[in-house]
């Protein structure tokens, strides 16, 4: 019986690596998201809509500290850019959307975005983006509070 050549350990390590490597990468393009039952009522994520977001980021970088993971391309174009500066708190710079103006926009940590969003229409609020699932374990939506102020609520 012949024998066969061994494959040398160091080209059987690169190809689990790449083995692994490319499950990783799959894995990881799902974004999933876990809410944090001790946070609902607060602020944890401010949308940041910028006429340059990549400049906004840089400055965020040198100004504030903030981290960003890497961004993802959205539905309408761009890209958007998720920064955290603090364990429990963070939001996202993404490119402005005429005839919206520049600015931010906060977004209250809720246990259930459709209940909150309903329950703020009923309140007096009006609609602006109804409940939008943006991935796994997130919806988001956005009222117009009364006295005009734009409200997020993101939650399951």
């Amino acid at each position: 019986m012949a024998k066969r050549p061994r494959r040398s350990a160091r080209k059987a390590s690169t190809k689990s690596s790449a083995r692994k490597s490319s499950r990783k990468s799959s894995r990881s393009s799902v974004r999933r998201h876990v809410p944090t039952k001790g946070l609902y009522g607060w602020i944890t994520h401010t949308d940041l809509a910028s006429l340059n977001p990549t400049a906004t980021k840089e400055w965020c970088i040198k100004v504030l500290g903030w981290k960003f993971q890497p961004g993802f391309p959205m539905p309408e174009g761009g890209e958007y850019h998720l920064f955290a500066y603090s364990e429990k708190g963070g939001g996202g710079i993404r490119p402005n959307n005429p005839p919206g103006v520049p600015g931010s926009l906060p977004y209250v940590h809720v246990a259930d975005a459709r209940e909150a969003f309903e329950k703020a229409l009923r309140e007096g609020a009006e609609e602006m983006m109804p409940p939008t699932r943006v991935m796994e374990g997130v919806t988001v939506a956005i009222v117009r509070a009364p006295g005009g102020v734009p409200i997020g609520f993101s939650g399951p």
